[in-house]
C-alpha cells in the first residue's frame, strides 16, 4: 500500500525518518537471518514504485516482503500493512497516514534512535515469528 501524506510537514518528517528506518530494518533482518533457517536475498523492484524486496526461502516456501512497507509500518502510526504474500505480486492502494512523531527528538532536531531501533526490532521479530512453519 502506498501511503498518502497530508501536508508538506508530514512529507518532510517522513523523508527524515525513512532512511534511518530502512537502515535499522535491514540490520534487524540480518540479525534474524543469522539465527534462522530461512535464507534471505534482496531484489530491486521498479513497480509500483522503485524499492527493494526481501525474498525469504526455506525448502519449498518462498515469501516476499516489501521493505518500503516495513518502513511505512515504522514511520507511520496508523499505517495498515498487507499480510506476507507469496512472491506472486502485490496490489497497490492508498491510505492517509500520520507520521509517528515519537520517533523524532524535537529537542535535538534528530531521530530518536532508541525508539526507532526498538520499533524496528519489534516489527522484524514479529515478521519472522509470523513466517510459516515447514
Amino acid at each position: 500500500m502506498k501511503p498518502l501524506l497530508k501536508d508538506s510537514l508530514a512529507w518532510e518528517q517522513a523523508e527524515f525518518l525513512m532512511q534511518p528506518a530502512l537502515i535499522r530494518i535491514i540490520d534487524h533482518i540480518r540479525q534474524n537471518l543469522e539465527k534462522s533457517d530461512w535464507e534471505g536475498t534482496y531484489q530491486e523492484i521498479q513497480e509500483p514504485i522503485p524499492g527493494y524486496r526481501l525474498c525469504l526461502q526455506r525448502q519449498d516456501k518462498l515469501i516476499s516482503v516489501d521493505l518500503w512497507d516495513l518502513c511505512y509500518q515504522i514511520c507511520f502510526s496508523n499505517y495498515s500493512h498487507p499480510p506476507l504474500n507469496p512472491l506472486l505480486g502485490d496490489e497497490s492502494a492508498s491510505l492517509a497516514v500520520e507520521v509517528d512523531t515519537t520517533l523524532i527528538d524535537t529537542e535535538n532536531n534528530d531521530v530518536d534512535w532508541e525508539r526507532l531501533d526498538s520499533k524496528a526490532h519489534q516489527l522484524v521479530e514479529e515478521m519472522f515469528n509470523s513466517l510459516p512453519d515447514t
